[in-house]
C-alpha cells in the first residue's frame, strides 16, 4: 500500500545521514592522526641526520 501523498520517510533519512557523518569524521581523524605521525617520523630522522652530519 503506498503512502500518502506528501508524507516522508524524513526519520530514517536523519538516521542515515548521521551515521554516515560520523563514519566521515572517523576517517578523517584517522587520516589525520596518520599524518601527524608522519610528519613527526620524518622531523625525527632529519634531526638525527643533522646530528650526524655535524
Amino acid at each position: 500500500m503506498p503512502k500518502p501523498k506528501g508524507q516522508k520517510n524524513t526519520k530514517n533519512k536523519a538516521k542515515h545521514t548521521k551515521l554516515l557523518q560520523r563514519k566521515l569524521n572517523k576517517q578523517r581523524a584517522e587520516k589525520e592522526a596518520t599524518k601527524s605521525r608522519l610528519k613527526a617520523i620524518v622531523r625525527k630522522a632529519n634531526e638525527a641526520k643533522k646530528n650526524e652530519d655535524c
